[in-house]
């Protein structure tokens, strides 16, 4: 399977790097199947890095091979569940939360789903609500890749620069 992360490095060595709280999944590298997303998501880390770094900044695409070798273990969420809601408010709320998994698949909690799981967080909205309001959401995926075990599944193939 070809999966794709957007950035503004060359990674052929990806690696999980433990700095980034709030994330869907946990600590992990993050890749989709969809190419234009990833394509987005560089262009947005790029456009954000400019801003703080230079602008000569450039979003890039790094592609790899997932040799599945069906020994890791997977969690696949197929759409917005109950299931999935209360792994991204653990992930997203507690820093120390582990699950035990190599391979998270599902859907990425964007800005209006970021919305909605932080009401949850809050304790402004109930999780089930939540679940039910998220089922009209277009909601891209994400594939995490949460161990090293995982990585190493990953073999790089290019990278190239999103056009402008």
């Amino acid at each position: 399977m070809i999966v794709y992360h957007g950035t503004t490095l060359e990674i052929k060595n990806p690696k999980i790097i433990k700095n980034e709280l709030g994330r869907d999944f946990g600590f992990a590298f993050y890749t989709t199947d969809i190419k234009e997303q990833a394509e987005r998501w560089a262009l947005r880390r790029a456009k954000i890095a400019s801003r703080t770094l230079k602008p000569s900044v450039l979003p890039i695409v790094n592609v790899y091979e997932w040799k599945q070798s069906g020994t890791l273990k997977e969690k696949i969420f197929n759409e917005a569940s109950l299931d999935w809601l209360e792994m991204i408010v653990n992930c997203r709320s507690n820093p120390y939360y582990k699950h035990e998994f190599d391979v998270v698949k599902g859907k990425i909690a964007n800005d209006n789903v970021g919305e909605t799981v932080s009401y949850v967080v809050q304790g402004i909205m109930r999780k089930e609500d939540a679940v039910e309001r998220l089922k009209f959401e277009k909601i891209n995926n994400q594939i995490a890749f949460c161990s090293d075990n995982a990585l190493y599944e990953l073999t790089f193939i290019k990278s190239y620069t999103v056009e402008v």
